[in-house]
């Protein structure tokens, strides 16, 4: 009997669209230490219809744009409001390793008043992806007092 939630997956599952999957795919072997579970090209040949990856114990499944059928990726919408967030062991290893493989920073990592060493990358394709290390647990009433400190430094800007 086929199970509900096939193996390796998560009850929730990116599925990115990216002009130049098959360049994506590389970047996040390179970046993020991507493994690749399987890849459709779709009728032309060229772009792919359906792919996925592994990226530490998560299914990301990922397509080409295909404007045809209105399925856009970032560069094509000028950016996306998602970002894919990622814990790992060692956020700055990581975070290294992504900037030499082509990503650019969003946020620089910093430590944050919830408890995790956090920054922000840009992928070459346009996907915003947030790394972290979670470095400590809080209550809420300490994550509170923090995120309240931390908001008094950062105002947001006057507008006229």
């Amino acid at each position: 009997m086929a199970r509900a939630i096939p193996k390796n997956f998560r009850t929730i599952t990116p599925h990115l669209t990216i002009e130049g999957a098959s360049d994506a795919i590389k970047f996040y072997k390179k970046a993020f230490g991507a493994k690749e579970l399987s890849r459709m090209k779709a009728v032309d040949g060229k772009r792919l219809m359906h792919a996925m990856i592994m990226i530490g114990n998560s299914v990301v499944m990922l397509n080409d744009d295909f404007p045809e059928w209105g399925s856009k990726g970032p560069k094509a919408l000028g950016g996306s409001p998602v970002s894919i967030h990622i814990y790992v062991d060692d956020v700055d290893k990581l975070f290294k390793k992504a900037l030499k493989a082509g990503a650019t920073v969003a946020m620089p990592l910093a430590d944050m008043f919830w408890g995790d060493r956090y920054g922000i990358l840009l992928d070459p394709f346009g996907h915003r992806w947030s790394i972290a290390t979670h470095k400590k647990d809080l209550t809420p009433v300490q994550m509170a007092k923090a995120a309240k400190a931390a908001m008094a430094e950062h105002k947001p800007p006057q507008t006229e």
